[in-house]
């Protein structure tokens, strides 16, 4: 999870996870977190990280147009990364906008 200034002002919070069930306990920096639930607006970005902003472009625009983006931080998750193949061209990555919904009960 990115704070959007640290793509504006190249400073501020990230937040890394790795998803798991059960207890966690603290070691260091590395402490549980619930990472909430969220309304998002995703884009799948195929290839290396090293294009990654014309996918945030691409979705940012939609958000924008549509009036439904919110202030949060923006969300990246990797479902096939280097760790699983060596060959760029293979990654996926889901990039992730928080959105309101017109549309949601209140």
């Amino acid at each position: 999870m990115y704070a959007s200034e640290l793509f504006q002002h190249d400073r501020d919070e990230a937040t890394v996870f790795i998803p798991v069930e059960g207890h966690v306990r603290s070691i260091g920096r590395v402490m549980p977190l619930v990472i909430p639930a969220a309304e998002l607006a995703i884009i799948s970005h195929h290839g290396s990280l090293a294009d990654a902003d014309l996918s945030y472009a691409r979705i940012g625009s939609h958000a924008a147009t549509h009036e439904i983006s919110i202030d949060e931080p923006l969300r990246e998750y990797y479902l096939r990364g280097a760790d699983d193949t060596p060959d760029d061209a293979e990654w996926r990555t889901h990039i992730a906008w928080r959105i309101f919904r017109a549309d949601a009960p209140v």
